[in-house]
């Protein structure tokens, strides 16, 4: 048995229009971006080589990646090559090709009912935005109808802690918490054993930022794995990598690394209203093939969403 997080058929039906709204708007650094470059190489001109080339330049710079810009420019040339093509039709186009790429990884993430509780590690680099994540994926499964436990896993960081209770307060989910500088993997041992005392349905268990370069830092993240699954052998049943959008193609290196030390099973696109770099979404799609759980475009709890791969490929290419 497994259940759907997203929200019920009801509730997205009302929201979905308003929710596009927002992404575009989260968008539109990076929307204008490629809409100017396109739009400047497409004047009264016919689809040739050099326009081609140049287009593939527009979308590496959008963050695209080389890989997936010679894709989408070969899938133009196939049908429009030698033709006169609008700005517009070419990216509508394109916006078409890119939810290709994107559709297979756009999955909801799910909780199987069986593994009381489901453990959802949460990892990234400092500033990433982790424990916002979790505070609003709390707030989201509560409403649902879930039981949720919150471990404050980030003892570096004392505004941490102070953060989840805050969220914790919000949603009425329980927030296990040290001093700072207590053992991190100490912390998550004791909170998943309590998360079982409760027969939780689900243990979000935030993490220190670390960068992925920094070797003890990672060790002490493999630790916090290791641990959590000498309590249970398929724990963490979920891994989530939060990456920022703003750090553009470094997020490459993000996902190598967490995904070697920790296992990531899925990624958390956060900051996509403060950078003109949400290109890279698609080429971590079309290199990685991690499913894409959600979205943040803001703040609010409203900002942080299930990923849809039309929603997002139309909003980034500005087509309505």
């Amino acid at each position: 048995m497994s259940w759907n997080l997203t929200d019920s058929s009801s509730l997205e039906s009302k929201k979905s229009t308003d929710w596009f709204s927002r992404l575009t708007a989260g968008l539109q650094k990076s929307s204008a971006k490629l809409a100017h470059g396109i739009s400047d190489l497409f004047v009264n001109r016919k689809l040739d080589d050099v326009v081609l080339e140049n287009l593939e330049e527009v979308l590496i710079t959008a963050d695209l990646g080389p890989a997936t810009a010679a894709r989408l420019t070969a899938n133009l040339a196939k049908t429009r090559f030698g033709k006169e093509i609008t700005d517009e039709e070419v990216r509508t186009v394109l916006a078409t090709d890119i939810a290709e790429i994107l559709t297979p990884v756009a999955a909801p993430i799910e909780i199987e009912a069986e593994k009381k509780p489901f453990v959802i590690l949460v990892v990234g680099v400092n500033g990433a935005g982790k424990t916002t994540t979790i505070g609003k994926m709390a707030k989201q499964f509560r409403d649902q109808g879930r039981s949720v436990t919150m471990a404050a896993g980030d003892t570096f960081r004392a505004a941490a802690a102070e953060q989840l209770k805050v969220w914790g307060e919000r949603s009425g989910t329980p927030v296990i918490a040290r001093k700072p500088g207590s053992d991190a993997a100490g912390l998550v041992y004791d909170a998943l054993h309590e998360a079982k005392a409760r027969s939780d349905d689900i243990l979000l268990v935030d993490t220190a930022g670390r960068l992925q370069n920094k070797d003890a830092l990672m060790n002490e993240l493999a630790k916090v794995v290791r641990v959590i699954g000498k309590i249970d052998d398929t724990a963490p049943h979920a891994v989530l990598l939060v990456l920022d959008a703003t750090v553009g193609q470094n997020a490459h290196s993000q996902v190598e690394n967490f995904q070697n030390v920790s296992g990531v099973t899925g990624l958390v696109i956060t900051k996509l209203d403060g950078t003109a770099k949400g290109g890279v979404v698609v080429a971590l799609a079309e290199r990685f093939s991690l499913p894409i759980h959600y979205l943040g475009v803001g703040e609010g709890l409203e900002d942080l969403r299930s990923f849809t791969a039309v929603d997002f490929a139309n909003s980034l290419l500005g087509v309505s």
